[in-house]
């Protein structure tokens, strides 16, 4: 009886023991977590977040028919209030909502620079040759070429105190008219963008999308310091194109 009733606590205890190894064991990086950090780390650097829709299939999440800008737009009309660096709020929302991409708002810390892919390939490339400190980088892939684009991250102009000096993105195009604009964005106060990782509708699942080029270990730079080659390699660009070249970068051409 007594060897029995031992047997089976050393049984009872060998599974015990087998299950702790088990839950202890470390698991590998999911993409999951993988995404998460990547967004903490955005957020860490006192860049504000908010979720956005995702693709589903061809779709936007958003179901809206027609959808000018499918799965690149904020999921909630007050993107700019909610957008937010609170590590736990940041979580909540990717646990959340795994599929959703995230923007950020732009003008209250940083601004953007955004340019076509080819335009912005070459001028990163004079940058860097010159010594110049470039920030943060993202690459868009849309799909078509010639609709890529190439994000640069930069500290935003700040609060000027006269308002006047402030130029809101608008004036230079909306999301809807995104396709008719092929120079130089500048994504300032009241506009935003897409952050990686982020998905985008396409064909092959994966390649469409939102990814760092250099991440967010480079420090923001002034974005004067970047805008005259930028636009230099705008004009290059549409040169070569059939693209309006009044249309290069704003304000040239207004």
């Amino acid at each position: 009886m007594g060897d029995g009733s031992s047997r089976y606590e050393r049984g009872e205890q060998s599974r015990i023991s087998q299950w702790l190894r088990r839950w202890q064991k470390p698991t590998a990086p999911t993409e999951d977590t993988a995404r998460v950090a990547l967004l903490l780390e955005f957020a860490a650097a006192g860049l504000p977040l908010a979720p956005a829709a995702h693709p589903v299939g061809f779709r936007c999440s958003c179901e809206r028919i027609g959808c000018p800008t499918p799965a690149r737009h904020p999921l909630s009309f007050a993107w700019q209030t909610q957008s937010t660096t609170d590590r736990a709020q940041v979580e909540r929302w990717a646990h959340g909502q795994p599929q959703a991409n995230f923007v950020t708002a732009t003008g209250m810390v940083h601004d953007v620079l955004d340019v076509p892919l080819e335009a912005g390939r070459s001028a990163l490339e004079r940058l860097l040759a010159a010594g110049i400190e470039v920030g943060p980088v993202a690459v868009e892939n849309r799909g078509p070429a010639d609709l890529d684009r190439m994000l640069f991250f930069t500290n935003t102009r700040g609060t000027p105190e006269d308002e006047d000096e402030w130029w809101p993105c608008e004036l230079d195009c909306h999301p809807e008219t995104m396709e008719e604009h092929p120079g130089l964005r500048w994504h300032c106060r009241g506009s935003y963008v897409l952050v990686p990782p982020a998905r985008l509708p396409g064909e092959a699942d994966g390649e469409q999308g939102v990814t760092w080029m250099r991440g967010m270990e480079h420090p923001l730079p002034d974005p004067l310091t970047l805008l005259e080659t930028l636009t230099d390699a705008c004009a290059q660009y549409a040169g070569s194109t059939d693209h309006d070249p009044h249309a290069v970068a704003w304000p040239l051409g207004r």
